[in-house]
């Protein structure tokens, strides 16, 4: 089966739409947190038992400006630094129970946002949708061989 000749084009503007959507409800949460901040707690959410390092590391930044993130959420009351009982040297980021609620009001907010467009879309599309972006994150998770040709083509 031949591929539309704009299929990248076409992933990339719904992909614009997304974060578009995304950005939309993740901008009417009633704390001052910065996108970089909420993106540190996800990060700290996902990685549990992280230090300042493993975050620089997250981040692709170096571990001064991590830890200066680290400052600012703490001055929030959204993250704490705990010493690691294993060793009490190592320091880890622990999110507040704040942070928690925050983050998980902002997911409910955003996925709330995707309802209201994918209702839009007749149930067929959605299910349509929902197929292809399935077979998309596993494609996307297989390596691609080694020599092959990753760039974008068009037919």
């Amino acid at each position: 089966m031949e591929r539309p000749p704009n299929l990248a084009a076409a992933i990339d503007a719904a992909a614009e739409a997304l974060v578009g959507v995304l950005d939309a409800a993740s901008s009417r949460h009633n704390v001052s947190v910065s996108p970089t901040q909420l993106r540190v707690l996800s990060l700290i959410m996902a990685h549990p038992h992280s230090n300042v390092n493993r975050l620089a590391e997250l981040l692709d930044v170096v571990p001064s400006s991590a830890s200066r993130l680290c400052d600012r959420l703490e001055a929030v009351g959204l993250l704490r630094r705990v010493a690691d009982p294993r060793d009490r040297r190592e320091v880890r980021l622990i999110p507040t129970a704040a942070a928690e609620g925050l983050l998980r009001e902002l997911k409910d907010r955003r996925h709330q946002a995707v309802q209201a467009v994918l209702d839009r879309m007749p149930n067929r599309v959605q299910h349509e949708l929902l197929l292809a972006l399935l077979a998309f994150s596993q494609a996307a998770a297989v390596p691609a061989p080694a020599g092959a040709d990753t760039s974008a083509r068009t037919a």
